[in-house]
């Protein structure tokens, strides 16, 4: 049987209160059973001339603050949230017929935060910080790997490799959380919370 709950939605909806706390069940069942990158996001941002872009990026860390992922600074990404700080993220699990879109706007992280998960990454990782001009044109694959192998050579302590002044990290402050779930016929259900000027969240349905 399909239970519901009291707002009439699939029971995986639950009754919560608090949009952060569902995203949390719902990315848990995510990782068991999405069989790549169930962290993977596509990152929608535009130019303040409202010219838009749309990449996978990849979630690393969430709370009642919001959603941050990491990039260089330089980046297309990066330069567009500089002029229009206003973005969109989509996770989409194919294994679970569920789709999260979030709406809000991004500010980058502090150096403490993006200090401690820039070292918790590999040797390689941190190294192609620093070598990869990201977004920039290359003239040759050589050209990246030449750049790989000087910051080796600069950088051979594994163990010391610090973080480029260029990468760090982003935080998205949602305003809207939009949790969807298949229907049979095309007949979705859609739960979104939007945040009010108490800062606390309004439940709404939509219809599919």
């Amino acid at each position: 049987m399909n239970e519901k709950n009291t707002l009439g939605l699939n029971n995986c909806f639950l009754d919560l209160s608090d949009p952060f706390e569902l995203f949390g069940k719902w990315f848990e069942e995510a990782k068991k059973r999405e069989p790549n990158d169930p962290n993977a996001l596509a990152l929608g941002t535009s130019t303040k001339d409202g010219v838009p872009s749309v990449r996978m990026v990849l979630l690393k860390g969430f709370n009642s603050e919001g959603f941050v992922f990491y990039t260089n600074l330089n980046s297309k990404k990066s330069n567009d949230i500089k002029e229009n700080p206003n973005v969109a993220m989509c996770f989409h699990w194919k294994s679970l017929l569920r789709q999260i879109r979030i709406v809000g706007k991004v500010s980058q992280v502090s150096d403490e935060v993006a200090d401690k998960y820039y070292n918790s990454r590999g040797y390689e990782s941190r190294i192609g910080a620093w070598a990869s001009k990201q977004s920039s044109i290359l003239k040759n694959r050589d050209e990246l790997k030449n750049s790989i192998d000087e910051f080796k050579k600069k950088f051979n302590d594994e163990n010391n490799v610090p973080r480029p002044d260029h990468w760090s990290g982003w935080n998205l402050s949602p305003h809207s959380i939009e949790f969807w779930l298949d229907g049979e016929s095309r007949i979705h259900e859609r739960l979104k919370y939007i945040r009010n000027e108490n800062n606390t969240w309004d439940k709404v349905l939509l219809s599919p």
